[in-house]
């Protein structure tokens, strides 16, 4: 470990810039990350603090996958997927739950998307969503198994990003 010229924050050895302040660290990799994404999502976990936390853990997990795709993906495809706070609780009621199904749409295919582009052999996209989160519904066991998924393509992802950048 090393610390940041500027501000002093402790920095990974690798890192381009600092977490702490933004500055350049030096270092001249081109495809270091700088900072390591979680990969321990899963979807007991997901449930059972879910739970606990009277659903607050489940907002904090998927507001930190909508940054951690924002990480992963657009300095190569150019979007931004909206934080999920803002979807949940501005627009879902605002526009009676349609921009939720859009929300998840999007970032679905934005995954599926960004997992094919990294050579990453795992199915997901806008159609799982629909498939399992939507019409899976119907069996109960639907929505659950597309959060596995989810979970599962976003671990996939950032643990090809914390390797490769």
């Amino acid at each position: 470990m090393k610390y940041c010229s500027k501000c002093g924050a402790q920095i990974e050895d690798e890192a381009v810039v600092c977490l702490s302040c933004g500055c350049s660290t030096g270092y001249k990799a081109a495809v270091a990350p700088a900072g390591k994404l979680k990969t321990n999502r899963g979807l007991v976990k997901f449930i059972l603090l879910s739970i606990i936390t009277c659903g607050i853990y489940g907002l904090v997990v998927m507001s930190v996958l909508s940054s951690d795709i924002n990480t992963i993906a657009s300095r190569y495809d150019g979007k931004k997927t909206m934080h999920y706070c803002l979807v949940y609780f501005i627009f879902s009621w605002l526009t009676l739950g349609i921009v939720p199904l859009v929300w998840y749409h999007k970032v679905s295919n934005r995954i599926g998307a960004e997992l094919a582009r990294r050579g990453i052999d795992y199915k997901f996209g806008a159609g799982t969503y629909w498939g399992w989160g939507i019409l899976g519904s119907f069996i109960l066991v639907g929505p659950f198994i597309y959060l596995h998924k989810l979970l599962k393509s976003m671990n996939l992802l950032a643990k090809n990003y914390n390797e490769n950048g």
